[in-house]
Parts: C-alpha cells; sequence; structure tokens
C-alpha cells in the first residue's frame, strides 16, 4: 500500500525521528546552548541531577473532529488530527502515524499551533493516480479501526513517543436509492417499495452492492420534517431491496442504513407519493 509522503522530510521509523533540517537543526541549537552553560559556568553533575526536569506529556489525539472518516471511489478525502499534550517549555513539533488494518499506514507531521496543541492533516485517497504504477492508496481490507501513534517534542528538546494517543474509523462510503409505485396510488392500496445499496470498493474504484445488510423503510408525512420507521429490509446478495406496504396519506418514502464497522450510513433522497381517496 502506497504512503502519504511526510509534509517535512522524510521518517526515520526505527528512532522515531523526523530530519527535516528545522528540526534537526534546532536541536543542534538546543544541545550546543545546554554545552555552553555548563562548561562557563563549570556546573558539577551533582547540580545537574538535582534539578527538575519535566518531561512532556500527550494526553490525546482527535481525529477528524470526532467523526469518522469516510472515503469513495474519486475524491480525496482531507481531515485533521489533533494531538494534545502539555510541557513546561511548551510542545513544538509532532510527527504522526496513523495505523490501520492490513498493513494501512500514513505519516506526516507539522508544528505546535499552541504550547498545548499540534495540528496536522491527512490526505486519503482510493481512486486512481494518473501516471502511476501504484494507483490506489487504500484497499478494502483497510477498512475499519485505525490507531495514532504520535511523537512530540517540546521547546527545551525534550520528546515523548505516545502509541496509541487515539483511534478512529475509516470506513467506505455508501448510496442508497429508492423508488415508491404506484404513484399517485388509491387510499389503502399497497405500494412497492424498492431501492439498492451500494458501497465503494476500493479495489476497483467502483460502487457494488452490499449484500445482507440490515435498512430501514422509512416515511414522513406531507407537511412534516420527521421520518417513522416503518419495516426493516435485509439487503439481496447484489445489495438490492424490496418491499410492500399500504398507502395510507400523502408523503415521501426512503431507505436508511446506519452503517456498519466497515462502511459509513447513507441515506435515500425521499420519493413523494401522491395517495388519493
Amino acid at each position: 500500500m502506497s504512503r502519504y509522503v511526510a509534509l517535512m522530510g522524510d521518517r526515520q521509523t526505527g528512532g522515531r525521528e523526523s530530519s527535516s533540517p528545522a528540526r534537526t537543526a534546532r536541536r543542534g541549537a538546543v544541545v550546543g546552548a545546554v554545552a555552553v552553560v555548563l562548561v562557563g559556568a563549570g556546573a558539577s553533575a551533582d547540580a545537574v541531577s538535582d534539578t527538575p526536569v519535566s518531561e512532556p506529556v500527550v494526553s490525546g489525539a482527535v481525529v477528524n473532529s470526532g467523526h469518522d472518516v469516510i472515503v469513495g471511489i474519486t475524491r480525496n478525502v482531507v481531515f485533521p488530527v489533533t494531538v494534545t499534550g502539555s510541557d513546561d517549555s511548551g510542545l513544538s513539533f509532532a510527527d504522526v502515524d496513523l495505523k490501520g488494518p492490513h498493513g494501512g499506514f500514513y505519516t506526516t507531521d507539522a508544528f505546535c499551533e499552541t504550547a498545548t496543541s499540534c495540528t496536522t492533516t491527512f490526505t486519503v485517497n482510493a481512486h486512481p493516480a494518473p501516471g502511476s504504477d501504484d494507483p490506489v492508496d487504500l484497499a478494502n481490507a483497510n477498512a475499519g479501526t485505525w490507531s495514532v501513534d504520535a511523537l512530540v517534542d517540546a521547546v527545551d528538546g525534550d520528546s515523548v513517543f505516545a502509541p496509541g494517543a487515539g483511534s478512529f474509523s475509516l470506513k467506505r462510503a455508501a448510496q442508497l436509492t429508492v423508488n415508491a409505485a404506484p404513484e399517485p396510488v388509491a387510499k389503502g392500496a399497497r405500494i412497492t417499495v424498492t431501492g439498492k445499496l451500494v458501497r465503494a470498493n476500493w479495489d476497483t474504484y467502483r460502487y457494488a452492492g452490499y449484500a445482507g445488510r440490515a435498512v430501514k423503510l422509512q416515511f414522513r408525512p406531507k407537511g412534516s420534517s420527521t421520518y417513522t420507521t416503518v419495516a426493516t429490509v435485509n439487503t439481496s446478495s447484489t445489495g438490492t431491496l424490496r418491499t410492500t406496504v399500504k398507502a395510507v396519506k400523502d408523503g415521501y418514502w426512503r431507505w436508511s442504513f446506519p452503517g456498519s464497522t466497515t462502511t459509513g450510513p447513507a441515506k435515500a433522497a425521499g420519493d413523494y407519493v401522491d395517495v388519493r381517496s
């Protein structure tokens, strides 16, 4: 699986370091300053060891403002990851890795915008990249729960590595259609409501039927803004839906899918049926 390239320099994964020029220069300056202070002041080892040292702390990571990341087949999906923490000198820089099922991996880094917060942005996709021999970043097997690892630097040069600082769900986008017929229909007669549930296939760059899923049939009376569930129907082997209901009043019919561990939710646009006495 191809990786999203870090925005600043290359990552050395074994040592959990980023080799961006700005970061390397900053660390060198801090080390050099410490050496000058120690030599110039003639500080003893005992004096240094008695000085309290505050280590940076990572308190957590929030992905996409707490929402699932849902990816289709044609567009890039851009979302933020915010790492929070603290240090007496303030936080300075963060490397962030996203790790998912079956080798899913993205990495990038950013300077912290406040002393306690570092936000970086990720771009993921599952569509062909023109001219690329490895045209896809995501595969179907990558859908599911992902974890967040963070390596955070403080202004004074201290660092902390926080594996599993957060988690989120990366899901395949779903779509639903609906058709209610006949229309118009006599009051008390039965109407047939059909539809189809499909979801993004990150391996083929197409949408395909989602089989064996429970989908709710909902109705909204004319003049109302609220849908009520009338029935629950399972999709066929090709993702199709079909049921019959009695026509009682004018209104809108739709299918609603709540989503699954690997697939986002979907709602069909309401199909209006005119019921005549």
